[in-house]
C-alpha cells in the first residue's frame, strides 16, 4: 500500500454522459480520478481523454452489480493510493421498460441490483478508506421519479431511486461519527444518451420536454457535474443527508 497527499474519487459508470463530465470536473479540480465502466475500450479512450486535459486518470471495469467485483476493484483503489475522499455513485439506469403485470423476477432484480445494489456494495468497501481521507464524501444518485413513481414502465426504477434517496439518509447517519458526509444529486431531464432512443426516433418530442422545465432548456452533463464538485468540496462541509435537485426546476411541474 502506498499513501499520497493526493486526493483520490471514484466515480462509477463514468464513461459516457454524466459520469464523465463528472470525472472531469473533479480531474480538474485536482481529485485522482479512477473512473469504473464495463466496455473497456470505451473506458481506454476516455482515461486518453483525462490525460489529454492534464488528469490523473485510472480505468476499473467492473460490473457494479456484481458484489465481488465491486468489493475487489474498490478494495484495489484503496489499498493503492491508502485513501478514498470522494465514492460517487454515478452507474446507474432506467434498464428498460416493463408494467408490474408483466414484469419478471429477473428484470425486478436487474433494475434493482442496477441502483440500489450498487450504491451498497461500492459504500460499503470504500467506507473503510473514506476514514482515511480528507473531507471524505459519498455522492449518489436519485430521480424525479423516486418522488412521483416515474411514468408508464418505469415504476420498478422509481421505487429503486426512492430506496436511493433513503440509503443516502441511512448512510450519512450511520458514517457521520467518522466525519464521512454523503449526499445525493437528483438530476432532472439531462441531454445524454440515457434519452438517446426517444431523441433519435421522436425529435420533436424530445425538444418539447424543455417547456415542462421552469428555465425552458434541458440540463446538461456540467451542470450536474458542478453540483457533485461543491458537494466534494469544503464549502459543503457542513452538508450531509441532503438531496440537491439539479433540474431547472423541473420537480415543481408548471
Amino acid at each position: 500500500m502506498s499513501t499520497t497527499k493526493e486526493k483520490v474519487a471514484i466515480v462509477t459508470g463514468a464513461t459516457a454522459g454524466i459520469g464523465l463530465a463528472v470525472a472531469k470536473r473533479l480531474g480538474k479540480d485536482g481529485f485522482i480520478v479512477a473512473i469504473n465502466g464495463i466496455n473497456h475500450d470505451e473506458g481506454a479512450k476516455r482515461i486518453e481523454e483525462l490525460k489529454a486535459e492534464g488528469i490523473t486518470a485510472e480505468y476499473y471495469g467492473f460490473d457494479v452489480t456484481k458484489e465481488d467485483a465491486v468489493t475487489e476493484n474498490i478494495k484495489k483503489i484503496g489499498e493503492k493510493y491508502g485513501r478514498i475522499d470522494v465514492l460517487v455513485n454515478n452507474a446507474g439506469g432506467l434498464g428498460g421498460r416493463s408494467r408490474f403485470e408483466d414484469m419478471t423476477t429477473e428484470f425486478y432484480r436487474f433494475v434493482m441490483a442496477l441502483n440500489l445494489d450498487s450504491v451498497f456494495f461500492a459504500s460499503r468497501a470504500a467506507i473503510p478508506y473514506l476514514k482515511k481521507g480528507d473531507n471524505p464524501t459519498i455522492i449518489n444518485y436519485t430521480s424525479n421519479a423516486g418522488w412521483n413513481a416515474g411514468g408508464p414502465g418505469a415504476g420498478i426504477y422509481g421505487t429503486s431511486k426512492a430506496a436511493v434517496h433513503t440509503i443516502t439518509r441511512a448512510l450519512a447517519k450511520d458514517l457521520a461519527e467518522y466525519g464521512i458526509r454523503v449526499n445525493a444529486v437528483s438530476p432532472g431531464t439531462i441531454d445524454t444518451d440515457f434519452h438517446k432512443q426517444i431523441k433519435s426516433t421522436k425529435p420533436e418530442v424530445f425538444a418539447s420536454w424543455a417547456n415542462n422545465i421552469m428555465l425552458k432548456r434541458l440540463g446538461q452533463p456540467e451542470d450536474v457535474a458542478g453540483v457533485v464538485s461543491f458537494l466534494a468540496s469544503k464549502d459543503a462541509s457542513f452538508l450531509t443527508a441532503e438531496t440537491i435537485q439539479v433540474g431547472g426546476g423541473q420537480a415543481l411541474g408548471i
